[in-house]
């Protein structure tokens, strides 16, 4: 017990866990899950499946979330370096719109839990990096919606990334500071902003 610290976010149902790393000469051992340690933390949730994607720099993944069948999610970097954002979507939250972002590496090993009711997306600032994460529930096709990545209305600061808001979601304008080109997925380029998803 004991063999993590969990961190509360400026937005409510977001977490920062960092494992203890035990390390020698030899290099390190951490748990990166154990359900006791969760449950200590006051984290009951219950993990329903595993995932793992490999993207180089200047790949942008999201934002991304499930309608019907909302996704809590434990996510970290095993390999480069990311920038995790979450965006909350609870109808009635008074953060409700608002967004947070930790910067998740091989070498800070910090995790973040992303609760149901949040659109979840990432930018990969190194070469390569390589992402895991734990969901509540199975991924359900026809279910994803999404979000507008650069909506000024959300205005989520993404480091390093250069370029003008065109009026949509398309990247093509878009870079990182040592000239990386932003590359997005053709149905990460159509999702629309807040208002437009969003009629509350």
């Amino acid at each position: 017990m004991g063999q993590i610290t969990v961190t509360k976010c400026p937005i409510e149902g977001l977490y920062i866990i960092e494992p203890t790393v035990h390390g020698d000469n030899r290099g390190y051992f951490m748990e990166t899950y154990n359900q006791n340690d969760m449950k200590e933390a006051g984290l009951d949730m219950v993990f329903v499946q595993d995932n793992q994607s490999m993207s180089v720099k200047g790949v942008l993944r999201g934002l991304h979330f499930q309608k019907e069948f909302p996704q809590g999610k434990l996510v970290r970097a095993i390999k480069g370096s990311v920038f995790d954002v979450a965006v909350d979507l609870r109808e009635g939250s008074e953060t409700y719109g608002k967004w947070f972002g930790v910067e998740l590496t091989e070498e800070n090993k910090k995790q973040f839990y992303i609760s149901e009711g949040f659109a979840h997306g990432f930018l990969v600032l190194s070469d390569e990096a390589e992402f895991c994460y734990k969901v509540t529930d199975f991924y359900h096709p026809g279910d994803e919606g999404g979000l507008a990545w650069n909506d000024p209305e959300i205005g989520i600061e993404w480091p390093q990334l250069t370029g003008e808001y065109p009026g949509s979601a398309d990247g093509s304008g878009y870079a990182l500071e040592d000239g990386t080109k932003l590359t997005l997925s053709d149905k990460d380029q159509k999702w629309l902003g807040l208002k437009d998803t969003f009629r509350f």
